[in-house]
Order: C-alpha cells, then structure tokens, then sequence
C-alpha cells in the first residue's frame, strides 16, 4: 500500500512533469509565456510552478536541457549502432555523417531559438547552450570511434569528431540567418543543402 510521502513524491513529480510538458508546448507553438499562461496549460498554481522552479528561465532551461538531452542520445545511439570492427578513418567518417543526416538537427535549433527568444547577437546564452550540445559529447563520440574501429587513432576520431561538429555549429549560423528557424519543407531542404556541402568540405579537404 502506497505511503503518505510515497503519494506525496508521486504527486511532486506529476506537477513537475505537467509544467515541463506545458511549457514544452508552448515553446512549440512559439510562444513567451508568463508564469500565469504556464500555470493555465499546466492546470497548476504559480505557487507550485515555483516550489519546482525559480523562475520561468529555469523552466526554459530545463526544458531545453532535456531536448538537447533527447537528441545527443539519437545521434549517440546512431554513431554506435555499427558493429566493431577494424575501421578507417572513411568508415568513422561515413559512420558520423550518417548520424548528422539522420538527427533532426534543424528541429533543435528552431527549438532553442524559440524557447530563448531568438538568437540575438547581443545574447551569447543561445549560441553557448547550441555549441555546448556538440562540444559536451564530441569526447565520448570519439571514444567510441576509436573503441569501434580499433585501426583508428584516438587523435584521429577526436580531429574528425570536432572537425564535422563545429562545422555543423557553422551551418546552423548560415541556416539561421537565412531562414529565422522556419520548419518548412524549403527550410528543412536548406539544412540538407548546407549539411552536404559541409559534408563534402571537411571530406576533401582543402
């Protein structure tokens, strides 16, 4: 039989959840939301939104945390679903690539942009959560590179892990400049544009 605090506990976490999720919402739908329009989508109180948070950018910011958290684990699991084996340099890059083309990179950004009301010049936060997402894993993406393909250098999985990373942090500016985050199928074929070529520019080299 459940216990006063065990219903307790299960009731915090349902409310945490609810505001997570609401707030989930209303950043999809591009929206700045106050803590009343949280408290309304979540069928909560302001007081219990913030006996979980300090304040709505904390909301923001754990809610962009577990996106980015979702969508590291996707491009983790793509680049170590292959099989061990020998390895080369162009087999871990064609392992990687396919991960980038895989991964709904376009749907993050226009998640962040939107949850942290754009990518203004004047506000590094953005960018440095964007670039943290790639930076944060690049080491264990190598790593498992190099476990994987026991003929490749460990230096050589990091230079090729951090070169096709920050060349995709380099698209992402392009694609954002040119279209505000939009998540039409014109947008969605300019990522793939912009990814290829940047693709066929760390492959050949200059």
């Amino acid at each position: 039989m459940e216990t006063a605090p065990d219903r307790r506990a299960a009731l915090k976490a349902r409310h945490r959840r609810a505001i997570l999720d609401a707030a989930k919402d209303l950043v999809s739908e591009g929206q700045r939301f106050s803590v009343d329009q949280l408290a309304e989508r979540a069928d909560v109180s302001r007081r219990t939104i913030f006996n979980h948070f300090t304040s709505i950018d904390d909301v923001v910011t754990t809610v962009c945390s577990e996106t980015l958290g979702v969508v590291i684990e996707h491009f983790r699991q793509v680049v170590t679903a292959g099989s061990e084996g020998p390895g080369t340099r162009a087999d871990a890059f064609a392992t990687l690539t396919e991960a980038l083309r895989a991964t709904d990179i376009p749907g993050l950004i226009t998640f962040l942009w939107r949850a942290l009301g754009g990518f203004d010049k004047g506000d590094p936060r953005p960018r440095q959560i964007f670039q943290a997402t790639f930076s944060r894993t690049s080491a264990d993406l190598a790593r498992e590179l190099s476990v994987r393909n026991a003929g490749l250098d460990p230096l050589e999985a990091e230079l090729l892990v951090s070169a096709l990373m920050h060349g995709t942090e380099v698209i992402a500016e392009h694609w954002l400049a040119a279209t505000s985050a939009a998540t039409d199928e014109a947008a969605r074929t300019l990522w793939r544009e912009l990814l290829e070529r940047m693709i066929e520019s760390v492959r050949t080299g200059y």
